[in-house]
C-alpha cells in the first residue's frame, strides 16, 4: 500500500471506505464508515482529521465499537471487571482467566470529548452535585449512574492512595450510589533511603522492599477475588501466561512509537498515535483483537517507511492526555510532530519481568507508575526520552479541575527543560477545545516560532 499522510475529513475519509475495507478483507466484521458513529452519538468525529489508512480505519473501529463488543462478552457469559485508577496492572490479571473481561470505567473521561453536546453522562453527574470544578472524569459518575455508556461491571477494583484525589473522591461517591468498590493501595513510591534495602523497577527506578512485599500482598488479595468471581483459580501459571500476552501487546507499541520517534517521515498522525497508546492500558476490551490491531498498525508503518519522503516537522515531546483529542490535530497543523510521548502510563508499556514470580513481576509494575512517585522521576524520565530523540520542545497539556500534581508542569520545565535547554510550555485544554482553540493554536505557534529562531 503507498499511503501518505494527508490527513482527510470523515466524509472524505468515508467515501474511500469501500477501498480500505477490501485492502483489510475480512479480517474486521465490525467495520464501518466513521460517519456511523457520528450517527450514534460521536459527533466530535466530524470535527477532526484523520490519518487515513486501512489499518487506521481499523484502529478507530476497534476503539468506537468498544460498548458493542461489552455487550457481546456479557452474553457470551463472560463477566465483566471495572478496574479504576491504576492503569495498565489489574487488567492483566483479569484477563488471565477466559470468562473475564477488563475495562476501564476511568475512561468516561473521554466521553464529552467524544460525544460534545450528546455527552449525557456529563449533565446526570451535574444533576448529581459534581460540576465542572471537578476533572472531567466525573462523567464516569453520570455513566455509571445511568447504566447508558457501558454495563455496569458486578465487580468494581479501584486503587487508591497516591492518585488524583478527584478521581478517589469519585469513587467514593460511586460506591454510594450502591456500586459497591474493593479499594487496595497504592502506595506513594519513595526514594529508599541510604542503607535500606531495595527492589529495581522497569523503567530503571527503585523502591524500597517493604513497599514491594506491601503491593504484593494487596495484589495477591486481588488474585483471590478474580478467582472466585470467575469461579476458577487464577494460578501463576494463569497469570505467566497473561503476562506473556499482555508483553506481546507493549511489545508492539513500544516498536511502533520507537518507529515513529525516531523517522524523519511522519509515520503516523499525532492523533492516530494517542489512540495507539491507549489501548494499553486495557486492551480496548479484547485482548486477542487489541494484538491484530497493533500488528496491521506495524504493518502500515513498514510500508509507509518505504515510500514517504522525509519531512521537516519539528520534533516536540509531549506529556499527559489532553481532554479534547482534536488539540492533536491542532498541534500537527502548526508544524509538529511527535518525538516522545508521557500520558500518563508509561510503565505499562514497560516489559513485565518473566524471570520472576507472576505476582512479584506485577507488583514491580505497579510501583514503577510514574504517578505515584515525585514529580522529579518523571521528569527525569521525560527529559532521558527528550534526548534520546532529540525533542526541540516539550508540550505539557493540564486537565480542568485534576489535581494529580498542581505543580507537575513546572517541575518538568525546571528539570527537563533547563537540563535540556528547550523551551517547555503547559496548555489547559477543556473537554471540547473549540472556544480555545485558537489561543492554544497561538501558543503552539509561538513555541514553533521559539523552536525556528533557536535552530538558526
Amino acid at each position: 500500500m503507498t499511503e501518505t499522510t494527508q490527513r482527510l475529513s470523515v466524509d472524505e475519509w468515508d467515501q474511500q471506505f469501500e477501498s480500505n475495507a477490501k485492502l483489510l478483507g475480512n479480517d474486521v466484521p465490525y467495520l464501518k464508515p466513521l460517519g456511523h458513529y457520528i450517527e450514534q452519538g460521536d459527533s466530535r468525529l466530524a470535527r477532526l482529521a484523520f490519518d487515513p489508512s486501512p489499518a487506521n480505519l481499523w484502529l478507530w473501529n476497534f476503539l468506537l465499537s468498544e460498548d458493542e463488543r461489552l455487550d457481546q462478552s456479557v452474553s457470551a457469559g463472560n463477566r465483566l471487571v471495572g478496574t479504576m485508577k491504576d492503569l495498565g496492572t489489574i487488567p492483566i490479571m483479569s484477563y488471565s482467566l477466559p470468562n473475564l473481561t477488563a475495562f476501564y470505567p476511568d475512561g468516561a473521561w473521554w466521553i464529552p470529548c467524544i460525544m460534545e453536546a450528546n455527552a449525557a453522562a456529563l449533565k446526570a453527574a451535574e444533576d448529581l452535585g459534581i460540576n465542572e470544578s471537578i476533572c472531567p472524569v466525573r462523567a464516569m459518575v453520570g455513566a455509571i449512574a445511568t447504566e447508558s455508556d457501558f454495563p455496569v461491571p458486578e465487580l468494581l477494583i479501584c486503587g487508591v492512595g497516591a492518585t488524583c484525589d478527584d478521581f478517589s473522591a469519585l469513587a467514593q461517591f460511586i460506591n454510594g450510589l450502591g456500586h459497591p468498590i474493593h479499594w487496595w493501595e497504592l502506595p506513594y513510591r519513595r526514594t529508599p533511603e541510604k542503607g535500606e534495602e531495595h527492589v529495581d523497577l522497569p523503567g530503571g527506578l527503585t523502591a524500597p522492599a517493604s513497599l514491594f512485599e506491601f503491593v504484593k500482598e494487596e495484589l495477591t488479595e486481588i488474585q483471590s477475588i478474580l478467582s472466585d468471581y470467575a469461579g476458577m483459580e487464577l494460578t501463576s501459571e494463569l497469570l505467566a501466561q497473561g503476562i506473556s500476552r499482555a508483553n506481546e501487546a507493549r511489545t508492539l507499541i513500544q516498536t511502533i512509537r520507537h518507529k515513529v520517534f525516531s523517522s524523519t517521515k511522519l509515520l503516523l498522525s499525532p492523533l492516530e498515535l494517542l489512540i495507539t497508546e491507549m489501548l494499553i492500558i486495557h486492551f480496548c476490551s479484547d485482548q486477542d483483537e487489541c494484538l491484530r490491531v497493533l500488528k496491521a498498525i506495524l504493518d502500515s508503518l513498514t510500508d509507509r517507511e518505504k515510500v514517504l519522503p522525509d519531512c521537516d516537522l519539528l520534533r516536540v515531546f509531549w506529556v499527559n492526555p489532553p481532554s479534547d483529542i482534536k488539540s492533536m490535530n491542532v498541534f500537527e497543523d502548526c508544524g509538529f510532530r511527535l518525538c516522545g510521548t508521557d500520558f500518563m502510563f508509561t510503565h505499562a508499556l514497560e516489559p513485565i519481568p518473566t524471570d520472576i514470580p507472576p505476582i512479584d513481576a506485577l507488583a514491580k509494575c505497579v510501583l514503577a507508575d510514574p504517578m505515584i512517585g515525585p514529580s522529579s522521576d518523571r521528569a527525569n524520565k521525560i527529559a532521558a526520552e527528550c534526548r534520546r530523540f532529540g525533542a526541540e520542545g516539550i508540550v505539557v497539556s493540564r486537565i480542568p479541575g485534576a489535581s494529580h500534581c498542581a505543580f507537575e508542569g513546572e517541575i518538568i520545565k525546571e528539570i527537563a527543560g533547563q537540563e535540556l535547554d528547550i523551551p517547555v510550555i503547559e496548555l489547559e485544554i477543556p473537554p471540547v477545545c473549540d472556544a480555545y482553540e485558537q489561543s492554544i493554536r497561538s501558543r503552539l505557534e509561538a513555541l514553533a516560532e521559539t523552536i525556528r529562531a533557536r535552530q538558526s
